[in-house]
């Protein structure tokens, strides 16, 4: 289901930077299994052009192919996708041929996705820059009311209701635990010394 989507998409960002088809391209034939969850969700194969083409023979139930390397991905990938491409390679677990493995991860983890020269195909360029700018305020101001309501939310739970503990609360909390500790400690340092005493004779 994923793979109609992601393979598309990630050749067309190949197919803007020459670079990265150079790079793939010396690793052609090579296969790369990815998954996610412990279960394999694409297996690609490298084209002489540097380009992702589907392996059917790797998930074929007849034929068992091992991938030149196997990624497992971790499991909020989708989430860091939006942000940090290249943390998903670097929390990736990795088996097989090293050398394609940071191929890919140098690859992808560099690729930029022009979205507003492909939206400017679609509705033009004035259109596109100012539907870009838009989504761009829209989504600021999204956050800035989701970070907003989520610390009246914590206001309202730590200082109004008291359902959580304020982070000074707990710190004067752990003040008076450590000093519990050290009163204790030298409680018993002061016991153990009477207790010497009493047995010299």
């Amino acid at each position: 289901m994923i793979a109609p989507v992601v393979l598309p998409f990630a050749n067309h960002l190949l197919e803007t930077d020459d670079w990265a088809r150079e790079r793939l391209a010396a690793f052609v034939g090579k296969s790369a299994s990815l998954r996610l969850g412990g279960r394999e969700f694409l297996r690609v194969v490298i084209d002489e052009r540097g380009l992702l083409q589907r392996d059917a023979a790797g998930t074929s139930a007849t034929v068992a192919t091992v991938a030149t390397v196997s990624i497992e991905l971790p499991a909020d990938t989708p989430a860091r996708l939006l942000g940090d491409r290249a943390a998903v390679f670097a929390a990736a677990t990795i088996a097989g041929s090293a050398d394609l493995a940071q191929t890919l991860s140098q690859v992808f983890g560099n690729l930029r996705w022009d979205i507003e020269e492909d939206l400017s195909q679609l509705v033009g360029d004035i259109a596109a820059r100012r539907g870009l700018q838009l989504a761009g305020h829209v989504a600021r101001w999204h956050w800035q009311a989701t970070s907003r309501l989520a610390g009246a939310v914590a206001e309202y739970l730590t200082e109004e209701a008291a359902e959580i503990a304020s982070r000074r609360d707990i710190q004067g909390f752990c003040d008076e635990v450590d000093l519990l500790r050290d009163d204790l400690a030298r409680l018993e340092k002061r016991l153990s010394r009477l207790e010497a005493s009493r047995q010299t004779p």
